[in-house]
């Protein structure tokens, strides 16, 4: 072999990563981009904008202000009732309730939008009780249906790309967001409950064991679910694990649905505000 030969398979593997990293971006945007440009259509009918980078605008606008992501909002923009053109207020009716306490961090004392926080939190301190280094923070998707991922850590490029979305079934966190109960499976490679290219992908990213707890409401909802994976089999949890975990389940899922319904909803009236005051008028991104 010549001395030129391994900086060639050096170069080969450079762009070969380098293409899988673009391939892995170009299906995270096609995730998003129809549910964006869903809510710019209604965005534009509703409010008579001339076309749809005002509409955009709009949203960016009231995301920024209450530090709620783009996606959240046009999903929400997507599936809330039309506001009624009657009304100055969107939500005229809504109750405002106090922002839920969580006692396993202070991440949301923060501030109203500190959400992304407040997931990392989850995601920290359930990795701390499950002794796992890789985990990750699902949200309902409210267009979709099914599981996204918000949050994660220790994972690889791939495992986060394949997951990004899970439906009904094929994996431990879809069997716990169907039954609101935990799941814990204590050996990937022999467990039934995987779809075979769902087992592959976690293989193939290190873990063989793994916990999943719903993020669940006062009503019993799940609206999220986190999740932690070990790097080889596991026993199971200890009574007061799973007790930990079933506590900030149980929180977290609180705070979030106050969230959607305070803060995500305040961002939505201040986007209506916007588009009723300058109906048919030119917006520009800031």
């Amino acid at each position: 072999m010549s001395a030129a030969g391994p900086a060639a398979a050096a170069d080969d593997d450079s762009e070969l990563e380098r293409l899988r990293s673009e391939v892995r971006d170009l299906r995270a945007r096609a995730r998003v981009y129809p549910l964006i440009s869903q809510a710019q259509g209604l965005l534009q009918e509703r409010y008579a904008l001339p076309d749809g980078e005002s509409a955009f605008a709009l949203m960016q606008r009231a995301s920024q202000r209450y530090n709620v992501k783009l996606r959240t909002l046009a999903g929400f923009v997507v599936t809330a009732p039309r506001p009624d053109g009657r009304e100055q207020l969107w939500f005229p009716r809504r109750v405002r309730r106090p922002e839920p306490a969580l006692t396993f961090t202070s991440a949301h004392r923060s501030g109203s939008g500190s959400r992304g926080a407040v997931l990392k939190a989850v995601l920290s301190h359930t990795l701390a009780v499950t002794g796992a280094g890789m985990g990750n923070v699902q949200l309902t998707d409210q267009a979709r249906g099914g599981l996204r991922i918000e949050e994660h850590t220790g994972h690889t490029p791939e495992f986060v790309d394949f997951f990004a979305h899970v439906g009904d079934d094929g994996t431990a966190c879809a069997r716990a967001a169907r039954d609101v109960a935990p799941v814990t499976v204590r050996d990937v490679e022999s467990d039934p409950l995987f779809s075979e290219p769902a087992r592959r992908a976690i293989l193939a990213a290190g873990s063989r064991a793994c916990h999943s707890v719903p993020l669940t409401t006062a009503s019993g909802l799940c609206v999220g679910m986190v999740s932690a994976h070990l790097e080889r089999p596991v026993q199971g949890l200890t009574t007061a694990q799973a007790e930990a975990l079933d506590t900030v389940g149980g929180q977290a899922g609180r705070w979030l649905a106050w969230h959607d319904h305070t803060v995500v909803l305040d961002a939505l009236e201040h986007l209506h505000a916007l588009g009723r005051a300058g109906r048919g008028s030119r917006f520009r991104r800031s």
